[in-house]
Formats: structure tokens, sequence, C-alpha cells
């Protein structure tokens, strides 16, 4: 059988798994490159970071590599630093049964097969021995190393299928967050998802609503900040996982995602929650912002910071739209100013693109001709607390609303200078 694979220069990630590998190999061990890295080399792809399968039992690594973290240890997992790298190195091991539906109660140590055989799916449960010294394994066009693959996930990469490994049933009940990760990594990877994996995802989807928000979080904000990430939306609804993820404010059919399929590839997260809000239709209108940024908020554990950007991305973009007042030119110049300025107005304009091109190309026009207009988008304010101070106005509630309507004079090109600037505080501060 022959891959897909093209082979990479690989960086100092890959050098130092393998000296890890080869240091285990030299004491007695067996060792191998395990998941997502062996499935990525396959694929032509390059790994974000390797993970090493070893029989050396968690105290045995220890002692191989004195700076190594324990912080998985009960787990049979080794943090091992080497060369600046950070490698996971994992004690083969089959699991016991999963009643937290996160965690096994206790694992066994034990073989490379029966290891592969606890995973979650089989693209991710191929091993690679990267010297290609071993006596297992066979050569896989354009990867370096032999593969040792014990559960036919070849066959299904090169089919482009994400498929559980052994029972999906089982592998889904064990975990309730792989039904998120099915669609995250086939979307990441433009596979499919098997019908029998998909029917377990499709079973277990309202099994999301007792996982922990912040590991749901985690799973979606990923998703969110691929490229692939419409595929993944996608995926979510055709799953049933659309409700138990979002909350009960969203639709349990998956709407037609133009904003989300739209946006740039690189893009901040809360943009695309903004997007994927729009797609899903749970924000119509500026009176439905705040509910669904706060419903999101819980459901997804956003920090505050992306909360807050998420909403004003929202806000923004019903300016640009006429969500709020008649339409983005029927506001002040110095209101446009201050908008386009913010943080927020970029991603309001990748967040509404796809569905209000032209009102979003209007204002882009209008912002570029506003930034040469000789005052600029954002220029440094010409009046300061400090000048309302040395004037002989006391410092209150109120100064901030004068040193606003100074600064707006200022944007509209009213106040042209640090005199007149003063003089327009001194009559709005009588």
């Amino acid at each position: 059988m022959t891959g897909p694979a093209k082979r990479h220069n690989h960086g100092p990630a890959r050098a130092a798994a393998e000296k890890i590998v080869r240091t285990l190999r030299s004491a007695g061990h067996i060792a191998f490159f395990a998941g997502g890295c062996v499935r990525d080399e396959i694929l032509g792809l390059e790994p974000s970071d390797y993970d090493v399968a070893t029989d050396a039992v968690p105290d045995r690594v220890v002692s191989l590599f004195p700076r190594a973290g324990e912080v998985g240890k009960s787990f049979g997992v080794v943090i091992v630093r080497l060369g600046g790298e950070t490698i996971e190195v994992a004690t083969f091991r089959s699991d016991g049964p999963y009643t937290d539906t996160r965690r096994p109660d206790f694992v066994r140590f034990s073989s490379p097969q029966e290891d592969a055989a606890r995973r979650d799916f089989t693209a991710n449960a191929i091993f690679l021995d990267p010297t290609g010294d071993g006596n297992v394994g066979e050569v896989v066009p354009g990867v370096q190393g032999l593969v040792i693959d014990y559960v036919n996930g070849r066959a299904d990469i090169n089919a482009k299928v994400l498929r559980a490994v052994g029972d999906p049933e089982q592998r889904l009940a064990e975990d309730h967050l792989r039904a998120l990760r099915a669609a995250r990594i086939a979307a990441k990877l433009g596979f499919g998802v098997e019908a029998a994996t998909a029917a377990a995802v499709r079973a277990h989807a309202s099994d999301l609503r007792g996982v922990s928000r912040e590991r749901i979080g985690d799973e979606v904000r990923r998703m969110m900040l691929h490229p692939s990430r419409a595929r993944g939306a996608r995926l979510i609804g055709e799953l049933a996982m659309q409700v138990p993820i979002l909350g009960p404010l969203t639709p349990a059919v998956s709407a037609e995602l133009i904003s989300l399929s739209s946006l740039p590839s690189c893009v901040r997260y809360p943009a695309a929650l903004a997007a994927w809000a729009l797609d899903l239709a749970v924000v119509r209108g500026a009176s439905d912002i705040a509910n669904v940024v706060t419903s999101w908020r819980d459901s997804l554990d956003l920090s505050n910071e992306e909360r807050d950007e998420m909403l004003a991305a929202l806000r923004s973009g019903s300016l640009v739209i006429g969500w709020i007042g008649g339409g983005w030119m029927s506001h002040p110049v110095a209101a446009r100013k201050r908008v386009a300025s913010s943080p927020a107005f970029v991603m309001a304009l990748d967040a509404f693109r796809g569905r209000w091109t032209a009102q979003v190309e209007a204002a882009e026009r209008d912002v570029a001709s506003l930034g040469a207009d000789g005052i600029g988008l954002n220029p440094p304010p010409l009046v300061s607390g400090e000048d309302l101070i040395a004037m002989g106005l006391t410092p209150g509630p109120r100064f901030k609303a004068i040193l606003d309507q100074v600064y707006d004079a200022q944007l509209e090109g009213m106040v042209k200078n640090l005199g007149q600037g003063r003089e327009l505080a001194r009559t709005i501060g009588v």
C-alpha cells in the first residue's frame, strides 16, 4: 500500500523525540513515535509536536531522563524536556473502565498491540520506529522510519476516513469528548467520518452536556482557529452536537455556513465565533447580541477578553450593516472613526463580510477615505486631563464627557490645535 506522504525536512522536535527513542532503545526498551505525529507524517504534514510510546515504566523513564516531569505518572505519562523541546513519553498501556467518562479508573502497562487498541481513532493509533533499525514495521513512501500498524489505520488514512478503534460505542462511551474531537480531527484532515463511528457520535452527542465546559471550549477553540473551521462546524450540526455544545439558544439543524466559510485563514477566535453565530441566525439584530454572547460565554468557557471581543465585533458589525442606526454612513464622522480604530472593527468586517459583502466593502472605502483626511482615524488627543486641571476645572465624572466631546470635535476637524481644544473644553465645562 502506498501512502500520500511527502518527505519533509524535519525540525528540532522530531530530532529530540528520536533521541529519546534511541536512548530508550539503548537501555533495552521498545520505543516508537505514537499518535498524531505518525498520522501527520504519513499524510505528508509537518507535525506540531511528537509523542513517544515505550515499554519502559515511568520510574524507568525518569531514571533515564533526570529532568523529566511526572505530571501524568499515574497514567503512565512522563514529560521529557530535551534540547529546548517538550516531548510526552507514555508507557504502553491498556485502560480500565471509564466510570467518570473522561479518564480510566486504572491503567495496566501492556504491549504496543494493546496500547493501539485502547486509542480513539485508527488514524491516531499507528506507531513509527523513526530509526528504521527495528525488526517490525514496514516502509511507507516519504516517511522516515518503519510504520507499525495494528489497527489498519493506514488504509483509513489513504481512504480519508476517520474510524473509531474497535467498537465505536465503547470508544465514545469511555470519553464523551471524543464525539467533538471526531468532528475537529475529521475537519482538520479533510476526512469523512465512518458510518458506524458517526452513528456512535450521534448516539452520544447529548452526553456532551456532562463534559466540563473548559474541555468543550478548548476543542471548539482549536477548531475555530483552524482554516477548516467551517467543515468542523458543519460536522457538529450533522452529528447532532450543536445544542449540547452551544446551548439551548442554538438551533439543532446546521445552517448554511457562509460567514464561517468566508473568513480569512487566520482570524481571532471571537471573530470566528461571531461569524458562526451569524450563520446559525442566533443573532438577527442588535437586540440578540448580549443574550447570545452571554450564553456562549458559559457554554464555551470563554475568557472575559474573548467574551468582550465577540460582543464588540458583533456590535461593530451591526453599525456597519445598519442594525444600529440607519447604516454606516448615517453615523457622525467621529463615531465612525472611533469604531474603525477599535480592534473589534477588523473582527467585525471578517465576521460580517460573507453575508453583507456590499455593506462591508462600502464601510472599508469610507474608512480609507477618513484615514486620508489629514486628521486620521485615531490621532493623539489635543487636550488631556492635565490640561483641564491647568484650566482650573475640578476632576470628576464630567472630565470624561468633556474630553470625549473635545476629541470628537478634533476627529471632525472642528478643533485643530490645543488653543481651540481648551476653548471648547472651557465652554463645555461651564
